[in-house]
């Protein structure tokens, strides 16, 4: 099975300029990913999918592969991830005549993510033949939709179901079920999905890939304070010998 990682990393950033380029705790952001990536026992191949000859030299330089620059229309703010990951898929067809099995979507923006949990990842698509994984962690029970307030058209405060606060369920252990959220630390699937009439990243048959200790790497950099938060727990971890593929 031919496994293509696909790092998807646009030029521009509003919020914190340069971002996947600049440096974070002694490399480029983008380079944490591509390291990780490149100790993968399934992984064949690194992609980074960009628009910018800067981050295409400093990809390369880190070992993974820039083979193209994307498209204009594709690196706008407001693209999704499919129309990003279908180009690559693509591009790597009609140009090298390679067909890749899978598409493994690794975000810039996880530098705290280790390789075994691309692995593990992989490890559950290929042994469940599903058409995705994806990695997520449950949620807090601060964060659970059983928690959740709302406020309705007329400015009253409701549970998120429009139920009222005298029905909360006061115990976090009582919730009828668990709830999760993604941790952007990996996703696998079938290149048919962006294909679907609603391009997507799952198909019809979606695994689960739930993290042991998420809030020990779980870390989505998108403002200055993101940043800040994750080099300080990364130098914790680093300190603690947490990030073994470092």
């Amino acid at each position: 099975m031919k496994i293509v990682a696909v790092i998807p990393a646009r030029g521009g950033s509003k919020r914190i300029p340069r971002k996947n380029i600049k440096n974070f705790c002694g490399k480029p952001l983008i380079a944490w990913t591509i390291l990780g990536a490149l100790k993968s026992k399934y992984l064949d191949r690194v992609i980074v999918s960009t628009d910018d000859e800067e981050i295409a030299k400093i990809a390369k330089k880190y070992g993974a592969e820039a083979p193209f620059l994307r498209p204009a229309e594709l690196a706008i703010p407001t693209i999704g991830l499919e129309p990003v990951l279908k180009h690559s898929y693509e591009w790597l067809l009609e140009n090298e005549n390679y067909k890749a099995d899978a598409l493994a979507l690794l975000l810039p923006t996880a530098p705290l993510r280790q390789t075994r949990h691309i692995d593990d990842a992989i490890e559950i698509f290929k042994k469940k033949k599903s058409d995705s994984v994806v990695a997520i962690n449950e949620t807090p029970a601060s964060h659970s939709p059983y928690w959740t307030l709302v406020i309705n058209k007329k400015g009253k405060v409701t549970l998120w179901n429009g139920s009222g606060l005298e029905n909360r369920i006061t115990r976090s252990q009582d919730f009828p079920q668990k709830c999760y959220s993604w941790n952007d630390l990996a996703y696998v699937f079938k290149p048919k999905n962006l294909f679907k009439k609603v391009p997507n990243l799952y198909g019809d048959n979606v695994e689960q890939y739930i993290i042991p200790d998420p809030s020990r790497y779980e870390a989505d950099i998108n403002t200055p304070d993101d940043w800040e938060a994750a080099e300080i727990k990364f130098k914790i971890l680093q300190r603690k010998n947490f990030l073994k593929n470092r």
